[in-house]
């Protein structure tokens, strides 16, 4: 066959473009994408289809381990912004002919690229359907943000619900292994996170440096986190409680605060001393690297140390405000520490303001917005608690040995609710 003479273009196609990743369409609308997007277009005199032609090149940073979920030991890499790169960090860790991509548009000005991995004999079919439907159905402009962007569109959410209703992660070996319990990864291009559906409250406790460590030590750190949620909601507000409504009690327990202080003014300092930390956490964390270490700790020991001698703060209140933070950094997923930290501060001010009736009730509310938490395919959030499952609450809460750490197939939820 000549190039002067195409009689078959899908033989000419074979014959002459197989170094690249091509395809035949009919539809401008797929053309338009293609130029759009980067692809060239081949179009030959007298035939009704065009071949796409994709020699794109994918500006990129380097592959690094993510600065949110480090591990002593272990793998060193981590997503990027290309999503054809992070399809390869799976492919290189599960070789699986079941393992698949769904590719899907979203953004009817930016097109942006979705990919739906997952394993073929493993996934739940329902939830696959239902998430694909949604995908197709979006009607945006475009995911400025992107995965948070369709996080929001995939589950609109009600502002009295702050706890997060997906589990992300920037590491393969973590989507990995969600992906051989049957679990979906959503991968949107130009970013690093990938969405794990469905998501349970437990899988925010849970870290990949427990399984870098033997089975009694990931176990006891994983326990430790689970210990640092209490902690975290509930230390603050139970110190103001006591020590404004039970002094007598609160001696006797160790939580006394500074003689001579009464309600309103306690309660400033507790506020104070959650404004003043909650500060130092944002401005170290959003600081140049070779700063926010010595910002964090001189900046903590300085305005520390001067406003306990102002008199703005308590040295009771430094003291269990920092234990508070302790346990919040602790906790593995930042956006579930941060709805944790809401959480926190409403307690506080309904305790400040209206004593033991409010913390009871806010508290009320709190477990209220937690029970209420949706998730996409309506599957439990406090599963496998509710419905309950044995065996699947004792891998969550205590670190398997290697042969016990996966099940044998995939944990049964229930049918996917409609919606």
């Amino acid at each position: 066959m000549t190039d002067e003479a195409v009689q078959d273009i899908e033989r000419y196609v074979s014959a002459r473009l197989g170094y690249a990743q091509v395809s035949l369409t009919d539809s401008w609308e797929a053309v338009l994408s293609a130029v759009l997007s980067g692809p060239a277009v081949l179009v030959i005199d007298g035939f009704d289809r065009a071949v796409l032609i994709d020699t794109r090149s994918y500006p990129a940073r380097s592959i690094a381990e993510p600065d949110l979920e480090k591990v002593t030991r272990g793998s060193r890499d981590g997503f990027v912004e290309t999503l054809l790169f992070n399809a390869n960090l799976i492919r290189r860790r599960i070789r699986s002919t079941g393992l698949c991509f769904a590719m899907h548009s979203v953004g009817t000005e930016s097109k942006t690229d979705v990919a739906l991995a997952y394993l073929e004999g493993s996934v739940n079919k329902e939830l696959l359907k239902k998430l694909s439907d949604t995908l197709d159905s979006l009607h945006v402009s475009s995911l400025t943000m992107g995965t948070k962007s369709l996080e929001e569109l995939l589950l609109p959410k009600r502002w009295w619900n702050p706890l997060p209703a997906f589990q992300i992660t920037e590491r393969p070996d973590v989507a990995c292994s969600y992906l051989a319990e049957g679990h979906i990864l959503v991968l949107v291009d130009n970013s690093p996170v990938v969405l794990v559906l469905p998501c349970t409250i437990f899988q925010f406790t849970q870290n990949p440096e427990d399984y870098y460590s033997s089975p009694s030590v990931g176990t006891y750190f994983r326990l430790v986190r689970f210990l640092c949620i209490p902690v975290c909601l509930l230390l603050l507000p139970v110190f103001l409680l006591l020590t404004t409504c039970y002094p007598e009690e609160s001696a006797r327990l160790g939580l006394s605060a500074t003689s001579g202080l009464s309600g309103p003014r306690l309660f400033f300092y507790v506020l104070a001393v959650e404004f003043i930390l909650d500060l130092f956490k944002y401005s170290s964390a959003l600081s140049s690297g070779k700063f926010s270490g010595s910002l964090s700790m001189i900046g903590g020991l300085i305005i520390g140390d001067i406003a306990v001698s102002l008199n703005w703060v308590s040295v009771e209140a430094l003291f269990y405000g920092a234990i508070t933070l302790l346990a919040t950094l602790s906790i593995s997923g930042t956006e579930f520490s941060d709805a944790l930290r809401l959480y926190r501060i409403f307690l506080i001010v309904a305790t400040g303001i209206w004593g033991l009736p409010g913390f009871l009730i806010s508290l009320g509310a709190v477990l209220l917005s937690i029970a209420t938490t949706p998730t996409f395919g309506g599957f439990s959030y406090f599963w496998p608690l509710f419905p309950f499952n044995g065996k699947a609450l004792s891998r969550l809460l205590f670190r398997s040995p290697t042969p016990k750490a996966q099940p044998i197939k995939p944990w049964g939820r229930g049918r996917v609710k409609k919606s």
